[in-house]
């Protein structure tokens, strides 16, 4: 991670590691966090919740969680649990839910808006024209806070392939943040771009990822996925 943002001229401070931690034991959290490190992603909502029992329950204090799966309709209201982010906003629908039912508990959760920069049809999120066009009804949704993107790129042998999606979601956000700026837009900063996983995270820092999402280089190849 270092290098790759190095080789940018950037700090390594500015990425974040999310460790994707689905499917493994606590045993193997809880190593990882005693080794530092701090963020933890599920795919899974039910499987997050419990892990955020079992943690606290460890005396896993300082560990934080992230939402980094699709969220099904009638699940938004788990996504309001204790979790740091929700990386997988990915349509109107959901993030019209996850207001409402916020507003009713009294929340503001921090998410990220899903894009499909691929276009391929097993991927799930708004195509680049179709967030554009629901910006303005996003934008009026009174709890939540826009805080940037997130896309997952191809599964490519060469991370190289993986560039141009990375760079499409960079330039997305700058137009984003141009047309719609933090100061007059307070709900979203757009200062983060979630992309980038254990085959490509290098190049996804390379063109501006700030956080990355890491399971198989960290815990090892899954069971299954």
């Amino acid at each position: 991670m270092a290098a790759a943002a190095r080789r940018v001229q950037r700090s390594p401070d500015e990425i974040t590691l999310v460790a994707v931690s689905k499917t493994m034991p606590l045993a193997l959290i809880a190593e990882a966090a005693q080794a530092g490190q701090v963020d933890f992603g599920e795919n899974r909502l039910e499987e997050l919740l419990e892990k955020v029992d079992a943690a606290a329950a460890a005396g896993l204090g300082t560990v934080c969680w992230h939402a980094i799966g699709t969220i099904q309709s009638r699940k938004t209201r788990l996504a309001l649990g204790p979790i740091a982010l929700i990386h997988a906003v990915d349509r109107l629908k959901i993030a019209q839910r996850l207001s409402r039912q916020a507003a009713e508990m009294g929340r503001t959760p921090a998410v990220l808006l899903e894009v499909n920069v691929s276009g391929e049809a097993s991927k799930h999120g708004f195509s680049p024209a179709s967030l554009k066009a629901a910006l303005p009804e996003l934008l009026q949704l009174p709890a939540l806070r826009y805080c940037g993107l997130m896309t997952m790129a191809p599964f490519v042998a060469d991370p190289e392939e993986a560039r141009p999606i990375f760079r499409e979601l960079r330039c997305l956000m700058e137009d984003i943040r141009r047309a719609y700026p933090p100061a007059e837009y307070p709900q979203a900063t757009w200062a983060h771009l979630s992309m980038g996983m254990t085959a490509d995270f290098e190049v996804a820092i390379e063109e501006g990822a700030t956080i990355i999402r890491v399971g198989t280089a960290i815990f090892g190849h899954r069971e299954y996925e």
